[in-house]
């Protein structure tokens, strides 16, 4: 066997580790990084949470929202105030709310007269819809609104309660929801990052370079983000935002877990650590380089999206993922060449030491698998196709306000008090615009439509009418969605009047197709992305069917038993319809990298040993990084789950139980299976196919036992890798 020296490795994997080299790359990031540093802290500032940022782009809803600033802004919501006294309103009660009125319409944010107060018709009930234009600030600014609309209404008889609810209420909570979003999310996911990095390295010290480049990573993905959003080049939301540091923060640790466990190796096989940096770059820099090119190829798949937020999420994601690539193949090695062997202490690699990976637990778990690889493979297939059935219970049609948050905020106590006295849709309407001259007849059209209650005059502006429909059913309901098909149904069939519907309950409804046809769109196209980089990593047509065969297998699990863990364990109402989207892009993109992790290091080896032998190898020598850098990534989408949103907890759940799953059984037990069953067939069609029968007889240990690698003696292992 030819040796491997220092000189074949190529010069992008000796630059951040020379002896010279390493510290320009330090000084250089170090730079940048204090250069970023103010830009990242306001990119808050310049989120887009405008209705049409997350409404999908073609949608009825959509041209509501863009046509109706004729009649109004078209970032005004109404904020639905209900008072109620079970005994019954008094007069005095009715002079209260009617002194309110006025003040509410003294407020800055109210550009349009208040409606109200209107009395139930059992008396028990007063209801005020105050118009609140939110301005290009978006939903994020109506928390303030909704502070003083209390301030003033506390001011009310006693025994006589309110509450803030419709669009404006609803957005209220959410934004108080998601305030902080970003500061609770950083703080949750390095918490979690650090204490399995410990865990992990066992080491006091190590875990500091993972945290701080990855920490830089996030602070200039978000800097590089900012400008591009101030330039409206990019459209970025508070969802966009909060999933980008969970992916920096969860991708660019694992490929730091993977850099310097190869790094450790290395460090056993040479003297010089600035030469071992080299070949663990040499090494380990395609398989991350191949992981980081599928989580930034999946993510710009969403460009394909019909929902704006979808589509925003694809570029913020892949700018994330790929700056954590950067700086996780150049600043973090060189700062490991910096400090050298002794930030592993206590355990420090020295030169000629034994690596323990060969008979380690996984090196154990790989020789158990080789008694009976077919039997292995084929009963995890089963489990895992027997968990997919959960999914029939996902139940992925949308969630309704009142189910949309952990507890009962205000919003949803105020809904509640609506439908109990007024029809369930008052205060939030469905929009229709139409052509001024058939407006009477598109009227008439909508007061014979089942499920609606009230039909208001048209108001003309110019060439267009709108005119506004109250629905008797809650506006989030499956019952208000349907009668909006009806409506738009019943509006078409006027001659001439090119009439839209909109308002919050269209906007569920396209926002729920939308998310069905993107479904249908995005996940075959990201599956024929992933298979292509795998072709061209593996240099096979088998292996990446195979391994697309087991991420298919392993995200249905995945679902299946997140749905049952929604319905019967955590009691959730049912999923937001872009679960599906979301946790498929998050576990193929991001779960693919243990496949590739484990099958490059897998053909690394069977060049040497066959692919029997090098199956065991590679199990071995991964199966410990692979398995930190899966908790790692699981944990840090687990603290989604510290939102008090039901989606994001759905997200943080499903995602990290299939990472979980991806790490512990789907590239552990069942990939491994294939390798040791399938041997060189999982090449074909390559040359390394047709040689894999022959390294297989020549080298010891083929039949499953440790055997040695070439070059290595019984009590130390080559100091030179396989190549």
């Amino acid at each position: 066997m030819s040796e491997t020296r220092i000189g074949d490795v190529g010069r992008l994997a000796r630059f951040p580790s020379g002896k010279v080299t390493k510290w320009f790359v330090v000084v250089f990031w170090l730079a940048i990084l204090a250069a970023a540093f103010g830009p990242a802290g306001k990119l808050q500032g310049v989120l887009n949470n405008e209705a049409v940022a997350w409404l999908p782009k073609d949608a009825q809803s959509t041209q509501v929202v863009t046509q109706i600033e004729a009649f109004q802004s078209k970032n005004e919501f109404p904020a639905v105030l209900v008072y109620e006294r079970p005994a019954g309103i008094t007069p005095a009660d009715q002079q209260a709310v009617a002194a309110q009125v006025a003040r509410f319409d003294a407020l800055a944010p109210v550009k349009s007269k208040t409606v109200g107060p209107i009395p139930a018709k059992d008396g028990k009930a007063l209801e005020v819809i105050i118009p609140v234009d939110a301005g290009d600030g978006g939903w994020d600014t109506l928390g303030a609104t909704v502070d003083d609309l209390r301030s003033i209404a506390k001011e009310r008889p006693a025994g006589l309660s309110m509450q803030v609810t419709g669009p404006v209420g609803y957005a209220a909570d959410s934004s108080e929801a998601f305030s902080g979003i970003d500061g609770k999310l950083l703080y949750s996911a390095m918490t979690v990052v650090i204490v399995i990095l410990l865990l992990t390295y066992r080491s006091p010290l190590l875990w500091l370079i993972p945290v701080v480049s990855a920490g830089t990573a996030l602070f200039v993905a978000q800097a590089v983000i900012y400008f591009l959003a101030k330039d409206d080049t990019l459209t970025v939301n508070a969802q966009s935002s909060g999933i980008l540091t969970v992916i920096v923060f969860g991708a660019g640790t694992d490929y730091a877990l993977l850099l310097v466990a190869r790094y450790r190796e290395e460090l056993r096989r040479h003297e010089d650590r600035h030469e071992a940096m080299a070949f663990a770059l040499h090494r380990a820099g395609p398989a991350i380089l191949a992981s980081g090119a599928t989580v930034i190829a999946g993510m710009l798949c969403l460009l394909v999206a019909t929902m704006n937020s979808t589509k925003g999420l694809g570029p913020v994601a892949a700018i994330g993922v790929a700056v954590g690539l950067l700086v996780m193949l150049t600043l973090l090695p060189a700062l490991l060449v910096v400090f050298g062997r002794w930030m592993f202490w206590p355990v420090r690699p020295t030169y000629g030491s034994v690596d323990h990976t060969r008979d380690g637990v996984w090196a154990r778990i790989g020789r158990r698998i080789a008694r009976a690889p077919r039997r292995t493979w084929v009963v995890t297939s089963l489990l895992l196709a027997i968990a997919s059935l959960g999914i029939l219970q996902l139940n992925a049609v949308g969630l309704q306000n009142k189910d949309s948050y952990y507890g009962t905020p205000e919003s949803v106590v105020g809904e509640q008090t609506v439908a109990r006295h007024f029809p369930a849709g008052a205060g939030s309407p469905v929009m229709v615009l139409a052509n001024a001259p058939q407006a009477g007849a598109v009227k008439t059209s909508l007061e014979g439509v089942q499920g609606v209650s009230t039909v208001g005059d048209p108001v003309t502006k110019g060439n267009r009418s709108l005119i506004q429909a109250t629905l008797t059913d809650a506006p989030d309901s499956d019952a208000a969605t349907t009668t909006v098909d009806r409506i738009r149904a019943a509006i078409a069939k006027v001659p001439g009047a090119d009439a839209i519907a909109g308002g919050d309950t269209a906007t569920r409804a396209d926002t729920l197709r939308a998310s069905a046809d993107d479904n249908l769109r995005i996940i075959p196209l990201i599956l024929g992305v992933v298979l292509l980089i795998l072709v061209l990593l593996l240099r096979a047509v088998t292996a990446p069917l195979v391994l697309i065969g087991t991420v298919v297998l392993s995200y249905g699990a995945a679902m299946g038993l997140s749905a049952l863990i929604f319905r019967h364990v955590l009691g959730f109402a049912g999923a937001d319809s872009s679960l599906p989207l979301f946790v498929f892009v998050f576990l193929v993109a991001l779960g693919i990298d243990y496949n590739i992790f484990l099958m490059t290091r897998v053909h690394e080896e069977a060049k040497e040993l066959g692919t029997r032998r090098g199956a065991l190898v590679g199990l071995g020598a991964t199966g410990g990084v692979i398995t930190s850098a899966g908790l790692v990534l699981a944990g840090t989408f687990a603290v989604l789950g510290t939102l008090p949103v039901v989606t994001f907890a759905e997200i943080g759940i499903a995602v990290a139980l299939g990472v979980l799953l991806d790490t512990l059984v789907v590239r552990s037990v069942l990939v491994t299976a294939l390798n040791l069953d399938l041997r060189g067939r999982m090449w074909w069609p390559s040359q390394l196919a047709k040689r894999d029968a022959e390294l297989d007889r020549a080298t010891p240990g083929a039949d499953g036992s440790e055997g040695q690698r070439p070059g290595e003696s019984e009590d130390r292992p080559a100091l030179e890798p396989a190549h």
